[in-house]
């Protein structure tokens, strides 16, 4: 739980502006959001990938996303740009999606834990998204480009309902272009098109094409839950341990610091045990998480 003073409301949010707006996708888009005050910008002192934030759309509610950007290396420029992509789904992403540039929101965080990027130096690395759940990848995937020369060999996998439902498609010719960096794009069959010349199948099935053998190998996904499902099943049968790898998880979060009890399985709080999890810690947790 964050520390908070005797004056402080830890539910009240700061406030960001919005800077820029990206279409992703018919239904999903990216917000660059820059701190009102820059001093509260400063005090947060960054965050780590794979943590998330509550934003806050004023007169429809709180939502919750992961921070989908790297926190700057140093802080001692300009006060840091958090980045979330959404999909408009219900009341307060459609109120989101309907705000322009220069609409202030609000925000509380940074939240959770995160992914363990010292751990990783040396490995090859192995990133696999479903959907938006690429989103949630980013900000591990863009610090690890950023010091590329501490890790191994990078794959990521993006895949997607169709062609037109797939994410960061203009980012991810830069990562292709880094040596060792290899992408790969998929979409489900059906949703290809007559000029597509990425891969057709689910994700796990075209990470079994890929024929990636484990060898230290870190796996980080995110996606549906049916599908992480059978990733799990196609690892464990190419040999992938269950430490090997990483998941996060959204599981109806609200407070953000696991005192509500609405993201809780058992003693398990994602907001705050999470949203960073392993494999192998997913398979000690109650069987209806």
């Amino acid at each position: 739980m964050p520390e908070v003073g005797p004056l402080r409301n830890p539910y009240r949010p700061g406030l960001l502006r919005i800077e820029t707006l990206r279409d992703e996708t018919p239904d999903v888009r990216t917000l660059g959001l820059c701190f009102v005050d820059e001093q509260e910008g400063r005090r947060l002192g960054g965050w780590e990938p794979g943590q998330f934030g509550e934003y806050t759309v004023f007169g429809a509610g709180e939502c919750v996303f992961a921070i989908a950007n790297a926190a700057p290396d140093d802080d001692g420029g300009e006060p840091p740009r958090v980045e979330c992509t959404f999909r408009a789904v219900g009341k307060v992403t459609t109120a989101l999606r309907g705000l322009g540039a220069g609409s202030v929101i609000g925000f509380r965080g940074p939240y959770g834990n995160a992914f363990p990027l010292a751990e990783w130096r040396g490995h090859d690395l192995a990133f696999l998204g479903g959907g938006i759940g690429m989103a949630a990848l980013r900000a591990a995937l863009c610090a690890v480009l950023r010091h590329r020369s501490d890790y191994g060999e990078v794959l990521v996998l993006n895949g997607a309902r169709s062609v037109a439902d797939l994410v960061y498609q203009e980012e991810m010719p830069a990562w292709a272009g880094l040596d060792g960096v290899r992408v790969v794009r998929a979409v489900d069959p059906g949703g290809e098109t007559a000029d597509w010349d990425g891969e057709v199948g689910l994700i796990p099935e075209v990470f079994e094409r890929l024929g990636l053998a484990p060898d230290g190998r870190i796996v980080v996904a995110c996606g549906p839950p049916v599908m992480l499902h059978f990733l799990f099943e196609a690892l464990g049968k190419l040999g992938y341990s269950p430490g090997q790898v990483i998941t996060t998880l959204e599981n109806k979060m609200k407070c953000g610091f696991g005192q509500c009890g609405r993201c809780n399985v058992g003693s398990f709080y994602v907001c705050r045990d999470g949203p960073v999890v392993s494999w192998e810690r997913m398979q000690a947790l109650p069987a209806d998480f």
